[in-house]
């Protein structure tokens, strides 16, 4: 970043001392910034010189580089020309049992080729769609370059979906191709999944064929994985499909045509599809993960993300800069809840990406990360999907690294990639984010659009970004984008969070608008109470709800996990709301505290408190849950039965 910055003065003529500076130059000179991004980086394309940057900042819908053709798979596989890189490991594919296998750089340059012909042969073109059932292994991030070598548009789900709710999903997209997998380990037990994949297939009427990754039984022929195949489909196992020898050709495509789809939860009606472009993703990624993260060449990148959730693709992301990526699909416990650190020493990891809630799950266990392991290579801890509790983050520099940067960042699948987060020119100071990311133009609104400082208001962002969505997919009118992101101000992004922004330019994420709860006229962030609550290690998990009642009145609970042996009686009662009233205020402490097996969360583990909030209220409006869209069903059930017998008064 530091080098960026300097260049940028030479280049522009500009005084850009500081980080300040920078961000301040991004924001308020658009045009010259992301001018900046595809010079100084180099990127491979055509038109970039003669085109516009921006012929219309106005949002949602601004038009950006509309003279330039480029593709992202072509710069993400350029560093297999690098005679530096070529031999070198870009993935790094790790299992359960400790075994490890990698790809260099040329063979994956070489993987990428033979399957984006054999995708070609098979009919696909151009603004195809592509789709993947496959867990974080390598042959997912080969089948998304090599669609979009071709300019297919790629998406991808979980195979621990449901049949059902991968349906849901793809079939919007009609797509012409299927990745699928016999199955995957989870936690010692082969997970099956041809009879998904069947059903998958058969509920695709648009499917003309299905590439097949054998992780079970790599032996079998594909024709045999998932019993006969529809006579109008063919089947072609992965392995074949990238064993031919071909030379490498990419499509270059316009700036804006669409690169890959990504779906939100879909806990409450249809899966939004999210379209973003190659362009974007191209100059949004080399910001983010070169500039903010550092990463680049030499690098070693790992998330154990499920490939529902956008942090997924952060890992082609970080091939874009040259990182080499690690892949895992298995548990994050199965030698103990700190399995993690052992990858992180065994590959030499430089960055470890991770949900929040993992961290704390770690600092909970009173396990020690470096006992017996070698973390010396770690530089950089990115923490993400919900806010970092303060005590956590004091526990990582203390039980992990002293010097590690540990970054608390708050993006979205929206954008595919960051709104808030770290720099590498700053210090971090504790519980607060380091500010907005390059380009990011991110303020705290009151409810009459003006920006705030030390007071909470609605994060909004009021330049547009590259990376924003192109479109969602099938809302031809644009009305349901117009909805989702601009109704509080015309040409204001609003994402829906409540933050803080203090003088100094950092921010406080307190959690979703929608699930802010208001006491006496108060907002809270529930993520206040989360924090608070972290040093009492009887809790394993907890989950707040803000309910408005029929009368007028406002029901406040909080329901708990009990760790292993722990009693919920009066004494931990009293407990949880003295500590609320000593780390918070008497406005957090709740009415009631109610003990429950389990809090529902998404496939991105993300608490559903605006469903389930919903679910309580005695007010009409919002749809069901889509039982589908959960992680852990079962919890869901039990909060559908507890709601009942509240509403019967029957409940405890």
């Amino acid at each position: 970043m530091s080098r960026f910055a300097r260049w940028s003065e030479r280049r522009f003529d500009r005084q850009l001392p500081d980080f300040r500076a920078l961000w301040h130059w991004s924001v308020t000179e658009t045009t010259e910034f992301w001018r900046a991004i595809p010079e100084y980086f180099d990127v491979l394309g055509n038109g970039f010189a003669d085109s516009s940057v921006l012929t219309d900042d106005t949002m949602p819908f601004a038009t950006w580089f509309p003279g330039v053709s480029l593709n992202f798979a072509e710069n993400v596989l350029r560093h297999a020309s690098d005679p530096a890189l070529r031999d070198n490991p870009a993935i790094m594919q790790v299992e359960e049992d400790g075994r490890r296998t990698a790809i260099r750089w040329a063979e994956l340059e070489s993987q990428v080729a033979s399957l984006a012909r054999t995708l070609k042969d098979l009919g696909v073109e151009p603004g195809d769609r592509v789709a993947a059932v496959l867990p974080n292994i390598p042959e997912a991030v080969i089948g998304l370059l090599a669609a979009a070598s071709i300019g297919a548009v790629w998406t991808i789900n979980s195979p621990d979906l449901s049949a059902e709710a991968s349906v849901r999903r793809v079939r919007q997209l009609e797509p012409k191709v299927l990745f699928a997998c016999d199955g995957y380990v989870f936690g010692g037990k082969e997970l099956e999944r041809r009879s998904h994949t069947a059903e998958v297939e058969e509920n695709l009427p648009s499917l003309m064929a299905t590439v097949l990754v054998r992780t079970l039984e790599p032996h079998r022929v594909a024709g045999e994985m998932v019993g006969h195949a529809h006579k109008d489909r063919q089947r072609v196992a992965f392995d074949e499909a990238v064993s031919t020898p071909t030379p490498p050709r990419y499509e270059r495509v316009s700036f804006n045509a669409p690169l890959w789809v990504l779906f939100s939860s879909g806990t409450t009606g249809e899966p939004k599809g999210i379209v973003h472009g190659h362009g974007g993703m191209v100059l949004d990624s080399l910001k983010g993960i070169s500039l903010h993260q550092d990463m680049g060449p030499g690098d070693v990148y790992y998330v154990a993300a499920n490939t529902s959730w956008m942090v997924w693709n952060t890992l082609v992301q970080n091939l874009l800069v040259g990182a080499a990526i690690v892949t895992y699909a298995g548990s994050p416990k199965v030698t103990g809840k700190d399995h993690h650190f052992q990858i992180i020493s065994d590959l030499k990891v430089t960055q470890f990406a991770t949900g929040a809630a993992y961290l704390s799950m770690v600092e909970k266990s009173g396990l020690d990360p470096r006992r017996g392991r070698d973390l010396s290579a770690l530089r950089s801890i990115l923490s993400t999907g919900s806010p970092l509790p303060p005590s956590t983050w004091l526990w990582v520099h203390e039980a992990i690294k002293h010097d590690v940067h540990l970054g608390s960042d708050s993006g979205g699948t929206d954008i595919c990639g960051g709104f808030l987060g770290s720099n590498p020119m700053e210090p971090v100071h504790l519980g607060f984010l380091q500010g907005p990311l390059l380009g990011v133009a991110a303020a705290a609104h009151d409810d009459d659009g003006r920006p705030l400082i030390n007071e909470v208001g609605a994060m909004a962002v009021t330049r547009p970004l590259p990376s924003m969505p192109l479109f969602l997919w099938g809302d031809e009118t644009g009305e349901r984008y117009q909805s989702s992101y601009f109704t509080a101000e015309p040409g204001v992004w609003m994402h829906g969070d409540w933050v803080t922004r203090t003088e100094q330019g950092e921010f406080m994420v307190h959690g979703r608008a929608d699930a802010t709860l208001n006491r006496q006229g108060v907002r809270i962030g529930p993520s206040d109470i989360y924090d608070a609550l972290q040093e009492i290690d009887e809790l394993e998990d907890c989950l707040v709800l803000g309910v408005e009642e029929e009368d007028g009145g406002y029901w406040m609970p909080l329901f708990v996990v009990l760790a292993d042996g722990a009693v919920l009686d009066d004494a931990l009662r009293d407990r949880i709301r003295q500590t609320l009233r000593d780390r918070a205020s008497a406005r957090h402490v709740p009415d009631e505290i109610i003990e429950t097996p389990a809090i529902p969360v998404t496939h991105t583990m993300k608490r559903l408190e605006v469903p389930l909030k919903r679910m309580f209220s005695s007010r009409p409006g919002g749809k069901p849950v889509n039982r589908d869209s959960v992680k852990n069903p079962e919890a869901l059930d039990w909060f559908r039965a507890f709601a009942a017998a509240r509403r019967s008064g029957q409940a405890a």
